[in-house]
């Protein structure tokens, strides 16, 4: 038997190049000059999963419990230290640099930025539902800040990075 008989069925070539066209490829840039305690540039999105970089400025982020019922989040610290907390302010964990957690759909958490300095985090989102319009989230507790989580993991997101 030859290795080409060994290959498992294939699928047609048109589901392939269909596929293969809506590849994005992306070149992130923090930004400058942002107001707010928390911003979001959005990466990409397949309509199962969307990417973003949040850049949390020193003592901001989330700052209320809340979940999403459409997503599961994984979080990855890039620079700083995220504390991550559930109901009753357990701790979850606190993360430096390329450690994070998985948050799945529906579990309460909020985070805040231990470090002192300005920190970055990139999310990754998997979406229950092929093109929901948003991640599902509802505030369990009521917010601290006023646009906290408003306009950042939405479809509208301010800041967008630079497809290549």
């Amino acid at each position: 038997m030859s290795v080409a008989e060994n290959l498992p069925k294939q699928l047609p070539e048109e589901v392939h190049q269909e596929a293969e066209s809506r590849i994005v490829k992306f070149s992130y840039k923090k930004p400058e000059g942002y107001d707010r305690a928390k911003v979001s540039v959005r990466l990409c999105d397949s309509g199962l999963l969307r990417g973003h970089i949040q850049v949390i400025k020193a003592e901001g982020g989330e700052n209320n419990l809340h979940y999403h019922s459409k997503v599961d989040g994984m979080f990855t610290v890039i620079t700083g230290r995220i504390k991550f907390y559930g109901p009753g302010d357990e701790v979850i964990g606190e993360f430096g640099p390329l450690e994070g957690v998985l948050i799945p759909k529906n579990a309460r958490y909020w985070f805040e930025n231990t470090s002192g300095e300005e920190a970055q985090i990139m999310l990754v989102q998997g979406f229950h539902e092929f093109g929901s319009l948003g991640s599902g989230r509802t505030d369990s507790a009521p917010r601290k800040l006023i646009d906290a989580g408003e306009g950042d993991a939405t479809n509208n997101p301010r800041y967008t990075a630079v497809v290549k």
